[in-house]
């Protein structure tokens, strides 16, 4: 919640939604409540054996990192480690 209080402080990220489905928990994150998602973050219980708990998912479900830590998974979705590509 500390990343997105950040990203929701400097404007980046405006609101978020949570879906509980049978076999997932999602934490999508949207710059406009009428938008699709920017990221989704995916709770999979079923995937903890391949070290695939957590799942973060660009718009486009692009996968952008996994793992069981979640820290470390969110933290490609922290700006200080976002850089600029080209």
């Amino acid at each position: 919640m500390s990343l997105y209080g950040r990203m929701v402080a400097s404007g980046i990220w405006r609101d978020y939604g949570i879906s509980h489905l049978k076999d997932v928990a999602i934490f999508s994150i949207f710059r406009r409540t009428a938008d699709f998602p920017l990221y989704r973050i995916e709770k999979h219980p079923d995937l903890k054996a391949r070290h695939s708990l957590y799942i973060v998912k660009a718009m486009d479900g692009q996968i952008l990192k996994r793992g069981n830590e979640l820290k470390r998974v969110i933290s490609v979705l922290d700006k200080r480690n976002l850089r600029l590509v080209g």
